[in-house]
């Protein structure tokens, strides 16, 4: 299926630029419906569904194989391990991001991280009864930060002996 990305889009002759502006679009597009579900209706059953379905995850993975492999060059790895310890160096990998297609690939492998994360943030608050819509939307700007939103609102709606039960 892949090779058959890479085929349409070497026959339509878009340069690199724009086959990264565009993954980056759909990308970004694509997780925005299920944050959505997350957070307007977090106990319907098309969220629950969409909750379930690792589908999200596969289509943002053939993104960034795809963007990795257009992105890939002979120096990739002299440059992400410049170190005689082969540790990444920040300079090396600053000469990478430099490119537009890495830093799509970057995106892209942020957005499925994210998704994940506020999945994972979503399925402990309906299990135990915490809210989780302020930190599933903390983890689409912010992950780290919503995730430990939704720890600190847990540890609060435990310790004061109620929970929430209006997702």
């Amino acid at each position: 299926m892949l090779f058959l990305i890479v085929l349409l889009l070497d026959i339509t002759g878009l340069t690199s630029s724009q086959i990264a502006s565009s993954v980056f679009t759909l990308g970004t597009a694509a997780v925005l419906p299920f944050y959505t579900l997350m957070v307007v209706a977090p106990k319907a059953e098309v969220t629950r569904k969409s909750m379930e379905s690792s589908i999200p995850y596969i289509v943002l993975g053939l993104l960034y194989a795809f963007l990795l492999y257009l992105s890939w060059t002979p120096d990739t790895m002299r440059l992400m391990f410049a170190s005689q310890y082969w540790l990444p160096e920040l300079p090396g990998i600053a000469k990478m991001f430099s490119n537009e297609m890495t830093l799509a690939s970057a995106w892209i492998h942020l957005l499925a991280v994210d998704l994940f994360a506020a999945r994972q943030v979503f399925n402990d608050g309906l299990e135990n009864e915490v809210e989780t819509r302020h930190s599933v939307s903390l983890c689409l700007l912010f992950c780290p930060i919503g995730i430990a939103t939704h720890c600190i609102t847990k540890a609060l709606t435990k310790g004061s002996g109620t929970t929430t039960h209006d997702m």
